[in-house]
């Protein structure tokens, strides 16, 4: 990936304000698509691919913890690091997300800091990773 590319982001919440802030805080730096519910985000996530998924917990008709065990039971999808974004404050939920395949936890309500460096751990590892199978790619 060069420079000039923008990695790419999925935000899945179904609180438009929570969206917002999200774009606020990260737009600049990434492409971004939004999704306000657990279906949409899998039907966009299958098309686009991104480099990584914000997703809230709590959502109607499929919570957070369900997209990612179908995002994580997809070959296709299974390499993208999701974040959750949530008000859940138990460790068990915490516990539970990681143990399905979470990449981190963040709790609402957010700092923004917080947010941007943790995306930009994510999207760091995730580019690492990239480059890796690309020079892999070039040794055959």
């Amino acid at each position: 990936m060069d420079n000039a590319t923008k990695n790419s982001i999925l935000i899945v919440d179904d609180n438009s304000s929570t969206i917002d802030v999200l774009l606020d805080i990260l737009s600049n730096d990434y492409s971004i698509r939004v999704a306000k519910n657990g279906a949409k985000a899998l039907e966009i996530a299958n098309q686009s691919m991104p480099d990584l998924i914000l997703l809230d917990i709590v959502m109607p008709e499929m919570s957070g913890y369900e997209v990612l065990e179908e995002l994580k039971a997809s070959p296709q999808t299974q390499h993208i690091p999701v974040v959750f974004i949530t008000g859940l404050k138990d460790a068990e939920d915490e516990e539970r997300g990681l143990d399905l395949g979470a990449a981190d936890f963040i709790n609402k309500p957010f700092n923004r800091k917080m947010v941007k460096a943790r995306v930009l751990n994510q999207i760091k590892i995730i580019n690492c990773l990239n480059q890796i199978e690309l020079l892999k790619e070039q040794m055959k």
